[in-house]
């Protein structure tokens, strides 16, 4: 079992979502955006670095590259990380920006932030993954677990975000 991301060339695999993460944008904290709580689109399409995902990381790429076309920005790709930790040393030397998921909050470098995109985000697919042919009882004991844990994380999202519509509202 693993947590991956669903590339489409992959066979004997088995895959259940676990979340749908937003993509976040990442920059310096002494950029000129750094101090907005969220960051409109057209202002990543105005950065002359952009920090592109490198082929090796094909899902969030694709994730990017879709999302770009489907918004009609072209983005200045000048550097290219092969994985989180360059994305963010690219950040910190280069002064330019990257996309990455959610999760990546948790491990920023103090001279790094993490801003949400204004309005909707693009998302990549948080995937757990398992051998097809795996039908050993602790698997199933295990998958049956997080489905259990993602259902609970859900009900508690949606009561969330009810719960600010309801204060927006007011």
């Amino acid at each position: 079992m693993a947590f991956l991301r669903h590339e489409k060339q992959t066979s004997g695999i088995a895959f259940r979502l676990l979340i749908k993460e937003p993509l976040m944008v990442i920059l310096p904290t002494g950029h000129r955006l750094a101090a907005r709580k969220a960051i409109p689109l057209h202002e990543l399409a105005r950065e002359k670095k952009f920090i592109h995902p490198a082929k090796t990381a094909p899902v969030l790429r694709s994730v990017i590259n879709d999302y770009v076309e489907k918004v009609g920005i072209t983005l200045k790709s000048t550097y290219e990380a092969e994985n989180l930790s360059a994305l963010m040393s690219l950040v910190e030397s280069s002064g330019g920006v990257g996309l990455a998921p959610l999760y990546v909050k948790n491990m920023l470098i103090p001279s790094v932030v993490a801003r949400p995109l204004q309005g909707e985000s693009p998302t990549i697919d948080l995937m757990m993954g398992y051998n097809k042919s795996n039908t050993t009882p602790l698997l199933k004991r295990f998958l049956s677990r997080a489905d259990e844990i993602v259902e609970h994380v859900s009900q508690k999202e949606n009561l969330l975000s009810a719960q600010k519509r309801k204060i927006g509202a007011a």
